[in-house]
């Protein structure tokens, strides 16, 4: 008990936490010590309204102890802590955040905002059989205690972190040290106020503190040099919050469910010679695929895919990290995958002369190509080979020329296509120092047995004549699209940047994945099961309209009025035959299509001109494939591992979680090869190089190294001392005088000034320089429209002519 003035103060329960009160308040304000008394002893935070209930003031006491409280704090004997309560000054408050700065021998923390002039005073952290250990950095919400000379903190529960976390590399100027931020959009940098065990140079990961214009950065975690090999797709992962590592619990099941028996029950397809096309260097096979005349001048033909449901099921570790995740991510150096080593490159992977757990789709495909009819099985496969795509290629090429599609230009790119080639798997590894090439024709015949080429590759190729046939009729969405590949060697240097080679080999691979994608979304609404379809829907208006007035600019008309396919855009693009025009108009007609996303309603996909389609044929690296293959074993009754109830009553929500994370991954991906690029391009500072203009803005345009990628900024700084007219319409920047004009699609050569690896970001000049002189001569336009002055804040030599806002 402590004695007050009138009364005896008394323990109470407020919430489960016990609280010191007066029990017979006398009138009047209490003294200085009463206060500190009060504020010490109280189970909660104390504040004015506080203190005034706990002594019964009303009326004209309470204003007269806000003034005590003020008079209290200005002779320092108490501080305020957030939320208005006060606590002894030099104290900690009642209940307060920490940051957690020791972790060995129990976690240690220390007030996150600490205003004394002495240094922050250490807390031992009593988490009272809180499940999970805390870690460095962790911010935490306790109710604090005094215990001897000191404090102790009673968790109450674990915060996130209080902003998101900035990558960067630390600088140092003079004395003070500066986070410089590793994205290529932000240009300002922040002050360190804890700098750790950081370096200048380091790239570190900071947690921004203040607000406007008052920032400061405090260093979370080191992760080393940025310029080391490996370090690019590092960045991505922690700039994007990448879950690189799986739990324990996540770890110990997929070794566990790695080892179950595929079950007797199973069809046997081990007879056939089916075969995995993949890349040279790919880590995981997903699929195979195989396929034979059915004597009637058509072709049955299976599609066996890992059945990554039978190991991963429904409310598991597994599935909730695999959710978590949505996909894999993939980088020259490295995998994030969406499942454990144990699975995806594991007991899962089709590898050759294994027995393994398959999902099958069984296809009977008519002369035309048509898909007659199909069927799924639970079945058990041994591969026959893991066959790379240039020595199946290969293979076919040293045959009789009738029997492969390939010679003259090389074939284009599906928009949106759903094959694993195309997004998620590596290029063949770079050759040992020395090593020659061998041709294609030896390569194949040497790695591809010529019995093999017969029983498994000959069919299909032969049945993909007719696949593509029907591919030909359907008009699907194609654009010359190159990939940018990224060679490295054994510690991660780099040793080329490339376009990717596209063959009749990933063609083929592909429309097999796509005939299996539409059979398993038809086999579904057969039985209205849920489907997470592959949605891609018919451009917006809004975009047509963009692209009708884009289209103009070059004479070339396009109907607003008419139904839009996409086999619309392709005759578009085929109109332009090897123009310069080629590359910009295929890109714009890009950026018309709407973004695919995974969704349980029906919307056709557009690319692909289909009417049903789902993603059927990657569970290892895809969650949506998963759900689909879930769907499939309930709907069909083919075992344990199909989709739960509450899976279903959430597929919405599932669709959009996964979208949404695809997302993240792509443009990880992409940001990643950007740091590629520049990291290459780095020893090019200060030369001239072959470009292309890829975007123009009021502030200037921006131009791609040709054959590379990576876009960087010419300033219209650098443009002289003319004026130049910014047409939105025509994505061009053109001179009022000289009709000089510089527009997307444009060819020149620039000089290269900077190539940053650590943003990605590349800057160029015009090769003589900024502000006049004997510059290369820009393109010239008949066609320059009229307009008035920019808006503020644009270069002094810019004009702005955009179209009205309806």
């Amino acid at each position: 008990m402590v004695r007050v003035a009138g009364g005896v103060l008394k323990r109470v329960q407020h919430d489960g936490v016990g609280q010191t009160v007066p029990r017979r308040p006398t009138p009047g304000l209490p003294t200085r010590q009463q206060i500190l008394d009060f504020i010490t002893q109280s189970g909660q935070p104390a504040g004015k309204r506080e203190i005034a209930r706990a002594f019964g003031l009303s009326g004209h006491d309470k204003i007269m102890l806000k003034a005590l409280l003020k008079d209290m704090a200005d002779e320092g004997l108490i501080d305020s802590s957030p939320g208005r309560a006060f606590h002894k000054s030099g104290g900690v408050p009642r209940v307060t955040v920490l940051r957690v700065v020791e972790v060995d021998s129990g976690p240690v923390a220390i007030p996150e905002n600490w205003q004394g002039e002495e240094p922050p005073p250490k807390l031992r952290i009593l988490e009272q059989g809180r499940r999970g250990a805390l870690a460095l950095n962790d911010r935490v919400l306790v109710r604090t205690e005094e215990r001897g000379n000191g404090h102790v903190a009673h968790l109450m529960k674990k915060l996130a972190k209080s902003a998101e976390l900035v990558l960067g590399v630390v600088h140092q100027e003079g004395e003070r040290f500066w986070l410089r931020p590793v994205d290529k959009r932000e240009r300002r940098e922040l002050p360190i106020s804890d700098l750790g065990e950081a370096q200048p140079g380091d790239l570190v990961l900071c947690e921004p503190s203040g607000r406007p214009p008052k920032m400061s950065a405090r260093v979370d975690a080191i992760l080393g040099d940025p310029f080391a090999p490996r370090s690019f797709s590092l960045i991505a992962i922690h700039k994007h919050g990448l879950p690189h590592e799986f739990r324990e619990e996540t770890i110990e099941e997929a070794a566990r469910v790695a080892k179950l028996p595929l079950g007797a029950d199973r069809e046997d397809l081990r007879h056939l010679p089916i075969v995995a096309i993949d890349p040279a260097d790919a880590r995981d096979h997903d699929d195979a695929i195989w396929a034979e005349a059915d004597g009637e001048g058509g072709w049955r033909a299976i599609v066996a895919i890992a059945d990554v449901s039978f190991y991963v099921r429904s409310g598991s570790a597994l599935d909730r990290e695999a959710r978590r995740r949505g996909n894999s991510v993939y980088f020259p150096d490295r995998v994030v995958p969406m499942l454990p080593h144990e699975l995806s490159s594991g007991i899962c992977s089709l590898k050759a002369g294994q027995d393994r757990a398959a999902l099958a789709c069984h296809l009977a495909i008519a002369k035309d190509g048509a898909v007659k009819s199909w069927r799924f099985s639970r079945a058990v496969i041994r591969v026959a080979a893991n066959i790379a795509y240039e020595d199946a290629q290969a293979a076919m090429d040293a045959l009789l020329p009738e029997t492969s599609l390939g010679g003259g230009p090389p074939p284009q790119a599906v928009v949106e296509g759903p094959s694993p080639s195309l997004t998620a798997k590596e290029a063949p590894p770079p050759l040992a120092s020395g090593e020659r090439s061998p041709s294609p024709a030896t390569a194949g015949e040497e790695r591809v047995p010529r019995e093999l080429v017969d029983t498994a590759l000959r069919p299909l190729w032969g049945c993909w004549r007719a696949l593509l046939a029907a591919r030909t009729r359907r008009e699907p969405l194609e654009l010359d699209l190159p990939e940018r590949q990224i060679q490295l060697d054994e510690k991660g240097r780099i040793l080329s940047v490339a376009p990717r080679e596209r063959l009749d080999a990933h063609r083929l691979v592909e429309d097999y994945m796509i005939a299996a994608n539409v059979a398993a979304a038809k086999a579904l609404e057969a039985k209205k099961a849920q489907v997470m379809y592959r949605v891609h829907e018919t451009p917006s208006r809004e975009k047509l309209v963009a692209l009708k007035d884009y289209l103009d600019t070059f004479g070339i008309s396009f109907a607003l009025g008419q139904v839009v396919r996409p086999a619309t855009f392709n005759r578009i693009i085929a109109a332009l035959g090897d123009s310069d025009a080629r590359p910009e108009i295929m890109e714009q007609v890009l950026r018309t299509q709407t973004q695919a996303r995974y969704a349980p309603d029906n919307l056709g996909h557009f690319g692909l001109a289909l009417g049903s389609y789902a993603h059927f044929t990657s569970p290892i690296r895809r969650y949506a494939d998963l759900l689909v293959h879930r769907s499939l074993v309930r709907a069909y009754n083919l075992g344990e591992g199909g989709l739960s109830n509450e899976e279903s009553e959430h597929f919405g929500q599932i669709g959009e979680s996964i979208s949404m994370l695809e997302r993240r991954a792509m443009e990880a991906e992409r940001e990643t090869i950007d740091r590629y690029v520049a990291a290459y391009l780095s020893d090019h500072v200060g030369e001239l190089v072959q470009c292309r203009i890829t975007g123009v803005q009021p502030f200037g345009f921006f131009a791609t190294v040709e054959g590379l990628g990576g876009d960087g900024l010419v300033p219209a700084g650098d443009l002289g001392t003319e004026y130049y007219r910014y047409d939105e319409a025509a994505r061009a920047l053109t001179g009022e005088a000289s009709g000089d004009s510089y527009r997307v699609g444009q060819r020149l050569t620039l000089r290269l000034v900077e190539a940053n690896p650590v943003s990605g970001a590349l800057r160029f000049q015009l090769p003589e320089g900024s502000y006049g002189g004997a510059r290369q001569r820009p393109e010239r336009r008949d066609r320059v429209r009229s307009g008035g002055m920019g808006r503020r804040g644009r270069p002094a030599n810019i004009r702005h002519q955009g179209r009205k806002k309806r």
